[in-house]
């Protein structure tokens, strides 16, 4: 072993080390948000509750067993529940390591891993207990198998391929378009004759993995009927997609590192990426994203959200390492990969000593709520924060626990609240004027508590109330989307 490499391996492992702490062991104890709430939910009450029928598939999912197989270890704690998008995730950087040393440049490896810990979005795959890390870490061993398979055309290879695309989609159903990946690379290696497996194998194995999805296409397509009722965000615009796809990070990547080679007057190497791994790469990152944004054009139904398409996430790390590369000699990945990790570091702690924290705190708006009411007769009302909260999933005597009120069973409130639904809707304006004229007319001051949205339509619907004539209202903390509203009467 050489001098420079004893040196760097402990380097190396060092600022690893240092990076995983300070942008994602640290968020694990954090509040959950709202999705988070209802895993917390269906670990606790389990897939086949009847309130989940409400939700979008939620029970397709396999990654529930594993945050429950974590609970049992470690008992019920936001921490607990994340630990497995943390391990997956941790995998996934060893298959990122791996797919760019095979797809960009031999060196390339702890550049594209120390690049993970740049984008935010990275960040949440690992601290979020939700479904998207585990995806996102099946999807990169489909594609690694896959890669070595057609490199090789090891039938082991072909095995673990047809696992691991199997899985993926029992994962969550809103990956579908990403088979065509799959199938596109591996036609493409076909016809420019770079691999030695033949036609007849690939679509045979192909048709394996097809046969293993069909139970679930029914499934699948039946999503696209429930589309409607899920929608939570609104029309993206070609400045949304911009945005989604990190473009200024691959740019980024490509123009500094070109100028640091400027700098130093390395000379420039020819890639030896081939034409189909260019296309995997620049395919891994741009498909999701562009298929859901002309889903959502083309059906008039939004579902292009940055976790629907967090499958792309190691596509773009991979395209930014691509872009870098066209610049870097061999000898100079490992020293900037080792400089990236240590920007990286000086430059989040420089921007926020403490790692970024989530937009939603529900734990600390249910202790604030839970301060207020102690010891008195204050009605709490919650507005449900979810959009599927409407006739007829929701009714004024909806029966918790339940999906549509998840975060009341994980950060529960010492009363019992007042339902109502996510938005102003008739059914939802009848019952709260009966509660206004009734128990919220007789008591000196209420609560209302929920999402900032639902807090802030149903706040000013109250404010308007006759019976409410004269009363102040105001908001109670910080809790970030998350709003605690105190309205009093005026003596």
């Amino acid at each position: 072993m050489t001098d420079s490499r004893r040196f760097l391996i402990p380097l190396f492992a060092i600022l690893f080390v240092a990076c995983f702490v300070r942008f994602w062991l640290f968020l694990l104890p954090e509040s959950f948000w709202i999705d988070e709430t209802v895993t917390a939910f269906i670990v606790r009450f389990g897939t086949a509750h009847p309130s989940l029928a409400a939700g979008p598939r939620l029970d397709q999912s396999i990654y529930y067993w594993l945050p429950r197989a974590s609970q049992a270890l470690f008992g019920f704690s936001e921490a607990a529940l994340r630990l497995p998008s943390l391990a997956v995730t941790f995998i996934s950087l060893f298959l990122i390591g791996r797919l760019a040393a095979r797809l960009v440049h031999p060196q390339a490896a702890w550049f594209a891993v120390f690049l993970c810990f740049l984008p935010r979005e990275f960040s949440r795959l690992a601290t979020d207990a939700r479904p998207y890390g585990l995806g996102a870490c099946v999807a990169l061993a489909a594609v690694w198998f896959l890669v070595r398979w057609l490199d090789d055309g090891a039938w082991r290879d072909a095995a673990f391929f047809c696992v691991f695309a199997a899985l993926l989609l029992r994962i969550h159903l809103i990956y579908w378009p990403f088979y065509a990946l799959f199938v596109c690379y591996a036609l493409l290696r076909r016809v420019r004759m770079e691999t030695p497996v033949s036609g007849l194998t690939i679509v045979l194995v192909f048709a394996i993995v097809g046969m293993s999805l069909a139970p679930l296409v029914p499934v699948t397509l039946g999503l696209f009927k429930e589309t409607k009722a899920h929608v939570v965000t609104g029309m993206p615009s070609f400045a949304t997609f911009k945005d989604a796809i990190q473009l200024p990070l691959i740019l980024g990547c490509g123009v500094v590192v070109l100028l640091v080679a400027q700098t130093f007057r390395w000379k420039r190497e020819r890639i030896s990426t081939a034409f189909s791994e260019l296309a995997l790469v620049l395919s891994w990152w741009l498909w999701q994203p562009l298929f859901l944004l002309a889903v959502s054009w083309i059906t008039g139904n939004p579902v292009f959200l940055a976790r629907y398409f967090s499958l792309a996430l190691p596509g773009m790390i991979l395209a930014a390492t691509l872009a870098a590369a066209y610049s870097i000699p061999s000898r100079a990945w490992k020293p900037l990969a080792a400089t990236l990790a240590c920007g990286i570091l000086i430059a989040g702690i420089w921007r926020d000593p403490f790692p970024p924290s989530r937009k939603s705190h529900w734990r600390e708006a249910a202790l604030t709520v839970n301060d207020l009411v102690r010891g008195t007769t204050t009605p709490v009302i919650c507005p449900s924060p979810f959009v599927e909260a409407r006739p007829p999933a929701w009714t004024p005597s909806y029966s918790l626990p339940g999906f549509l009120y998840s975060h009341l069973a994980v950060y529960p409130i010492e009363r019992t609240p007042v339902l109502l639904p996510d938005n102003i809707i008739p059914e939802g304006e009848q019952y709260a004027a009966t509660i206004a004229k009734s128990s919220l007319s007789l008591s000196t001051r209420f609560v209302i508590y929920g999402s900032s949205v639902g807090v802030t339509d149903w706040g000013n619907w109250f404010a308007e109330r006759a019976e409410l004539a004269g009363w102040r209202h105001h908001l109670v903390g910080s809790f970030g989307d998350v709003k605690v509203a105190l309205f009093e009467r005026q003596r």
